[in-house]
């Protein structure tokens, strides 16, 4: 991969007046969608709803938002329409429904499958931002106060050309902004109360949903879920690595165990140790173009490999390059998302005052995890934040929902992106039902699980939870799923 490109995969890879205000509905939202055939995609058809871009000022312009359906295959038994995103932030619902996201024939079955693009992302009214600065050279790990400038000035003028190109979108790309948009595509679509499943950075459109219009809610399933309450970048940032560098152990422990694995008997830690401290001196290199394979890098591997999770492909990347053989990275799977910072610096405030502060994060975090040494997803989402021209009109608060139906949250107990201790806070704050997969992994619906997939369709069918407490067993990684398809984004 080259430099320019791995910066690129870096820049991405990684309620108080709105809540006061009456919902403004557009125009549009007051009439049916205009659906027609999609011409990318036979079988599923393609709408776009308008939304005000400032929902405090609804008469100061507008954007849309795209949706794509894949119609329910049994019309007679249809209960509605599920509203479903992806995550990211940046996933595209509409290209994830069109390319067969979907949840059980059962639930295809009896539902509408409406995927969405956020404001800002994908067919949506886009956020853009200019492609000088998103390219321009700038540390990803400063290693002085001088860098660290560095970086927050790179984050500056990306988030001015963002403005510049894409006008007030660009500073109402909040979570909050995305319920209200998503209630104006609930009433388009006609339904009386939304059904909702989404994942990773989709659950926090959901839980904001459920402030915002809880007499609106039929049905959330809210899987993997962020933790909008925590306060800092400290807090933020060593939840993360906890979290991969537990995975990471659980990937060592089935190495262990599975005589298939590349690095079957060898101490897979002191393996990766080893090649971190390598790839810190500069000393690593991608036998494949012979660039330096720097330790976000590595650690940004070790986090692709643990969505599914690919252990086999973790241990063959992990063996190729302590053996300088050709590695089959995985850095290539990871989408490029244009608009994180702008949708996660709306969303959240978590200042770095200098160098030292961003340090002693850093240290503290390869204190708690010396395999993996920092999350990349986490450390990418702080420090895409250093300079960003736009304070967060939505930053972080513990959850407030009073009047909606009981949520239903979703979590791997292994999770290398949204740690299992951040969907409990959910669960305590909402009053939600957490269930529980035993297992490991990002998005608990997807990992083969037929307990956790029952569950969860009972409770979308007719309303039904599980019992409080509830856990489903862990299915070995390799297993093909024969349940669901999962969404392709790895990110948040």
């Amino acid at each position: 991969m080259s430099g320019v490109a791995r910066r690129l995969v870096t820049v991405v890879a990684v309620t108080t007046l709105l809540g006061s205000l009456p919902a403004a509905t557009p125009a549009s939202a007051a009439e049916s969608v205009d659906w027609q055939p999609c011409a990318d995609a036979p079988g599923v058809d393609c709408a776009a709803v308008t939304v005000p871009v400032d929902w405090a000022h609804p008469d100061r312009g507008t954007t849309t938002v795209a949706l794509a359906r894949r119609k329910a295959a049994d019309p007679q038994a249809r209960i509605g329409s599920v509203l479903m995103d992806p995550g990211g932030p940046g996933g595209s619902g509409t290209e994830e429904v069109k390319n067969g996201w979907s949840l059980s024939p059962e639930i295809t079955r009896r539902f509408d499958t409406v995927g969405f693009d956020p404001r800002g992302i994908g067919s949506s009214g886009r956020i853009s931002c200019g492609l000088d600065e998103l390219i321009a050279d700038h540390p990803r790990v400063p290693r002085n106060q001088a860098e660290f400038d560095q970086l927050a000035a790179y984050n500056r003028k990306l988030g001015e050309s963002c403005d510049r190109l894409s006008g007030p979108l660009g500073r109402f790309a909040d979570a909050k902004s995305v319920a209200r948009d998503m209630d104006a595509v609930r009433i388009a679509l006609g339904e009386p109360k939304l059904t909702y499943y989404g994942v990773s950075y989709g659950t926090l459109m959901g839980q904001q949903y459920a402030e915002l219009f809880p007499d609106k809610v039929r049905a959330l399933v809210l899987d993997s879920n962020m933790d909008h309450s925590q306060s800092t970048a400290a807090e933020f940032l060593l939840g993360e690595t906890r979290s991969l560098q537990a995975e990471f152990a659980e990937f060592t422990a089935w190495c262990d165990r599975t005589p298939s694995c590349a690095l079957h008997g060898r101490d897979v830690s002191r393996l990766t140790r080893d090649l971190q401290d390598k790839a810190a001196r500069g000393e690593l290199k991608d036998p494949q173009s012979g660039e330096p394979v720097e330790p976000l890098d590595l650690a940004a591997d070790i986090q692709g490999s643990s969505y599914v999770p690919s252990w086999n492909r973790l241990a063959t990347v992990l063996e190729r390059l302590a053996d300088g053989a050709a590695p089959a990275s995985l850095r290539d799977d990871i989408p490029i998302n244009y608009v994180f910072p702008s949708v996660f610096c709306d969303d959240w405030r978590m200042p770095v005052h200098d160098f030292a502060e961003l340090e002693t994060y850093r240290r503290v975090a390869a204190a708690f995890a010396p395999d993996v040494k920092v999350n990349p997803l986490g450390w990418t989402a702080v420090t895409s934040c250093l300079g960003w021209p736009d304070p967060a009109s939505n930053p972080q608060h513990p959850l407030r929902v009073h009047g909606a139906p009981p949520v239903l949250l979703l979590s791997s107990r292994h999770d290398p992106a949204t740690p299992y201790a951040w969907s409990q806070t959910v669960a305590r704050q909402t009053g939600g039902t957490l269930l529980t997969y035993d297992g490991w992994g990002h998005g608990a619906y997807f990992k083969n699980s037929a307990c956790v997939v029952k569950a969860t369709d009972d409770y979308l069918i007719s309303g039904r939870l599980p019992a409080p407490g509830t856990h489903c067993a862990a299915v070995e990684p390799g297993a093909a799923s024969t349940i669901a398809r999962p969404p392709s984004t790895i990110s948040f």
